[in-house]
Parts: C-alpha cells; structure tokens; sequence
C-alpha cells in the first residue's frame, strides 16, 4: 500500500475512534466523569511530588558564625586558594564546579553547587532560599575560639536544626570544626559534646516561652532526655578541616557522599 494511502487509512480510523469515544461518553453522567477527571489529576499529583522527592539536588551550603571561615573553605573547595584570608561576606559566595580535589581524576565527575551563606544575623534568612534543594548542609565552626562563641553558634544551630526545610527533608548536617591545623584549636568531640550541653539548655529555656512564639517550626530533643545529635531526624556528624592548610579531606568526603560524582 501507499504510504499516503496507508496515512489516510489511519486518519480515518483515528477519526471513528474519537467519535465513537466522544459518542460513548456523551452518555455518561457529568458526576461519574468529574470522579473520573478528579482521580486523574489525584494520580498525577501524586506521581509528580513522589519524583520530585526523588531528584537529589546537587546543593551544599556552607554556614556558621561570621568569622568561622567559611568563605576561605568555599575558595579551597573551589580552586584551591585562601584568597588571602578573605573578609566578611555580605553576600553569599555561590559556585557549580568541579572540586578542586577531583580536577586531576580521569572520566565525567558531576559538579556540586556550593553556597557560602554570609553568618551575619541580618543575612542569615539568605539560607532560606538555599535550603529546599540542598543535598546537606555543613555548619562551620571556629575551633580556635570556641568557647567564647559556644553560645551564640549553639543558638544558631538550634534554628537551623528545627527549620521545617532540614526536618522534613531529613538534609544531612555536618559540623565542621575548622582552624584544627593550631595547637590551641578544640576537638571534634570536645566540641560536639559542649553544643549538645548548650543545645539542651536552650531547648529547655526555649520549651517555657509562650506558646506564641512560633520562631521555630519544630522542636528538638526527646523530652526528660539529655540532648544529643543521635535524636535529630536528620544525620548530623562532625569532622576537622583547616581551610588556611587546606586540609578539606573530610569535608570533601561529606559532599562527595551526599553528591555523588
């Protein structure tokens, strides 16, 4: 046959088809077909958020108290370099690239999106836009001069702990204790240990404010418990890292496990 022949045929029988379809639904009540239509759009709904819980963003943020190092850590990541220390950010520091660790390997490597997020208290709603499509999250801390600053990076990890974003998503967390290269510097465990005892103190001074303070959208801890990371929906760890040495291992090793190469 004629393959414009053989178009035609088709045409014709596509066209019965469609007018026997519209003839027999012509005959349906209109409440069987608005049942029909609502349980289409239901099982697209439904499909389409199950997909999209399934597509891992290739996000990192980095943040932490102002001064804690982070921008240094997003260069070091980035291209290797301090930048001579680097300043304040005001703005956050945003980059998709290869790690500058994996440039010399061989094949494809999948790029990460980082985003170094100003710790400014002003800044810090920044975050919020960053969050939704992060793969984890990495808070820095100064380990050189923890103590003083216990308090106030307990605090904001305790925020960033209870946002609706990190509790639903489950985003992993790692708590990087940098500036580990100096002698005076505090331990992973010396520090992790003191924010859990911070981090109950807050939850327990925070726990008898009114219940009209809704600051945070969720709560921590199990109650008549001591709090410890293990408790949180999501994985939090800590690691060392010196961003002015460039010793990153860790911290590489924590993207590379949550962005995949």
């Amino acid at each position: 046959m004629d393959p414009i022949e053989q178009f035609e045929e088709w045409k014709e029988q596509a066209s019965h088809l469609w007018h026997v379809a519209m003839d027999h639904l012509r005959h349906v009540p209109p409440t069987q077909l608005y049942a029909a239509a609502a349980i289409v759009v239901f099982t697209t709904v439904l499909l389409l958020s199950r997909l999209l819980k399934r597509v891992k963003g290739n996000t990192i943020v980095l943040t932490g108290l102002s001064g804690s190092g982070k921008s240094v850590l997003f260069y070091q990541l980035r291209d290797g370099s301090t930048h001579q220390g680097t300043v304040t950010s005001m703005e956050p520091n945003e980059g998709t690239f290869v790690l500058h660790g994996e440039t010399t390997k061989k094949g494809k490597i999948k790029p990460v999106h980082i985003v170094d997020v100003p710790g400014h208290s002003r800044l810090r709603p920044k975050l919020d836009e960053y969050l939704p499509q992060a793969a984890g999250a990495v808070f820095v801390v100064d380990a050189l001069d923890f103590l003083p600053n216990c308090r106030a990076a307990s605090e904001y990890l305790y925020d960033l702990l209870t946002k609706g974003s990190i509790v639903k998503k489950k985003i992993p967390l790692l708590i990087l204790c940098n500036k580990t290269d100096k002698v005076t510097a505090h331990t992973k465990e010396f520090i992790r240990r003191q924010m859990e005892k911070e981090i109950d103190k807050l939850r327990t001074s925070r726990s008898a404010i009114s219940e009209a303070d809704v600051t945070n959208e969720f709560t921590l801890g199990v109650p008549g418990e001591p709090f410890t990371f293990t408790q949180c929906s999501n994985k939090v760890t800590t690691a060392e890292a010196s961003g002015l040495t460039g010793e990153i291992s860790q911290l590489e090793e924590f993207i590379r496990e949550h962005v995949k190469p």
